[in-house]
């Protein structure tokens, strides 16, 4: 965690609760999240209580887990999320002559949000915008979990991707198609991708991973408020 000053502990323990919840989907009790934040219970039962009056956290039977506010929020952030990427897909459509997919995750799926279809392509794979999948299933959802911090027992293909910074699959959506895609890293906790697909059984052309990082590091500057080049 970065620090160039003072923060509010109750905050940033409020903020740890919630990355913890996401980390674990199947929700956990106060006893576990007073345990991973080594404070006292009630200290604990207070931040629950708070978060969930804001409804970003809920309750499971003794469970805790993400509440609706959360995507909520998320979803405000959507044509933020595009106005900002689409240039940056128009771009690497035409670098790599492929389309180009913003990804992001909702919950435990990967949905397409925006695509963008090489102008001078007779033959290419089209994607269709609003189409969900689970996240481990896909490059774009393999790079988003890749650009989080590593689960114990998570998927070798996760951990390469993370590695490289990249992940690649092929024929896993589709037959004859090849996916290539890195995460937007905003934070230590990834919930976009950008990403390629194209037509073949495997990636043959080395400079598309190059491509896509770059595209990926542009889209995070520009979601941070740096100017990108369009």
């Amino acid at each position: 965690m970065l620090s160039t000053g003072e923060t509010s502990q109750t905050l940033d323990r409020g903020l740890t609760v919630l990355s913890l919840l996401a980390a674990h989907p199947d929700g956990l009790s106060a006893a576990e999240i007073a345990e991973e934040l080594a404070t006292a219970r009630a200290v604990v039962y207070r931040l629950l209580r708070t978060l969930e009056v804001h409804r970003l956290i809920g309750r499971a039977d003794t469970r805790y887990v993400l509440g609706i506010g959360v995507a909520e929020l998320a979803s405000r952030l959507r044509p933020r999320l595009q106005a900002a990427v689409l240039p940056v897909l128009r771009r690497l459509s035409s670098q790599t002559n492929s389309t180009a997919i913003l990804t992001v995750a909702d919950g435990d799926e990967a949905l397409v949000l925006l695509t963008e279809e090489p102008a001078g392509s007779t033959f290419h794979i089209a994607m269709r915008e609003g189409v969900r999948r689970p996240l481990g299933l896909g490059a774009d959802g393999v790079a988003i979990l890749a650009g989080r911090p590593a689960a114990d027992q998570e998927p070798k293909d996760i951990a390469r991707a993370r590695a490289r910074g990249y992940a690649v699959t092929a024929g896993e959506l589709q037959s004859g198609a090849v996916g290539v895609a890195a995460p937007i890293v905003t934070s230590d906790w990834a919930t976009a991708s950008v990403g390629v697909v194209q037509l073949g059984s495997k990636l043959t052309d080395v400079t598309v991973p190059t491509a896509v990082m770059a595209a990926a590091a542009d889209a995070a500057s520009r979601l941070a408020g740096v100017p990108g080049r369009d």
